[in-house]
């Protein structure tokens, strides 16, 4: 995960962040055999484009259920024989650990399936996988989704590209209500359970501050120094992910006279779900 940016004498929102995870759209399991084209994604999130771009030519199949953690998700059988059945395979490709514990056992069940990266042309950070929460780079890996669908299926090109340019157009559109709602809000920095959100904060000239670095909990002399600046700038709500422990949230909220909002960064609707966290983060203010 991103390494936390130190944060003296920054005016921090006022806020611990948690999300309800939103369900994803896609098929997780038992996708029929619809005889459309089968594209496979490992993520809630990754979903929402592929369907906007591949419309009806595509069924999509996502491996890792909404509320699972792709730390430690596990291929069931079923999905496994699913997987034999798809034409493509789109991988986040920012070292997810999903993708680097089973990418070899998915190319055994279906040697010839297309596998596109969708981090081609993504400026990555070391240690954060999480490029999809970040708009720009969301219509990186969908230009890429395109060009892999349009290999795969050379006769739905002209569907491909204008989908692709429609939802170019949503996401500039939320690049833009984002950045507006943001910057009218005066937030300056995030407070968060887990360092998920760095390309987010980057995109939007914010300070991510973790509580735990490296899925690894604070000490409890770090808590107590996070606690103090925390009451220092009025903070008042922690940021945590619902597919993840929030033990060391609460411990803060409760210490700061706050509460704990959770913030899925695995939540389906994609676009929906960063509406949902700008609109938190401005009014945590």
């Amino acid at each position: 995960m991103m390494p936390a940016v130190p944060y003296r004498g920054l005016a921090l929102c006022g806020v611990v962040f948690v999300f309800l995870s939103v369900f994803a759209s896609g098929c997780t399991a038992g996708a029929p055999d619809s005889g459309k084209m089968l594209v496979a994604v490992t993520i809630p999130p990754q979903a929402e484009s592929i369907e906007a771009i591949g419309g009806d030519r595509v069924d999509v199949l996502v491996l890792v259920p909404p509320g699972a953690s792709p730390h430690t998700y596990e291929l069931t059988p079923g999905q496994l024989a699913d997987l034999s059945r798809a034409r493509v395979y789109a991988v986040v490709g920012s070292g997810v650990e999903f993708e680097t514990a089973w990418m070899g056992k998915i190319r055994e069940v279906n040697p010839d399936m297309a596998v596109v990266n969708c981090s081609e042309g993504v400026t990555l950070v070391d240690g954060d996988p999480h490029i999809w929460l970040s708009p720009a780079n969301a219509k990186i890996m969908a230009k890429n989704v395109c060009n892999g669908l349009i290999t795969a299926d050379p006769a739905g090109k002209k569907v491909y590209e204008a989908n692709l340019a429609a939802y170019l157009a949503r996401l500039d559109a939320l690049d833009a209500d984002i950045r507006a709602e943001i910057g009218a809000s005066g937030c300056h920095a995030l407070l968060v359970s887990h360092a998920s959100w760095g390309y987010f904060a980057r995109d939007y000239g914010l300070v991510q501050i973790a509580i735990e670095e490296g899925g690894k909990e604070s000490s409890p002399r770090q808590i107590e120094e996070i606690v103090a600046h925390a009451q220092a700038d009025n903070i008042s709500v922690v940021f945590a992910a619902p597919e993840a422990s929030t033990r060391s949230a609460h411990v803060v909220a409760d210490e700061i006279d706050g509460r704990v909002v959770l913030l899925s960064p695995l939540a389906g609707n994609y676009t929906e779900n960063l509406r949902a966290a700008a609109a938190a983060i401005a009014g945590s203010v």
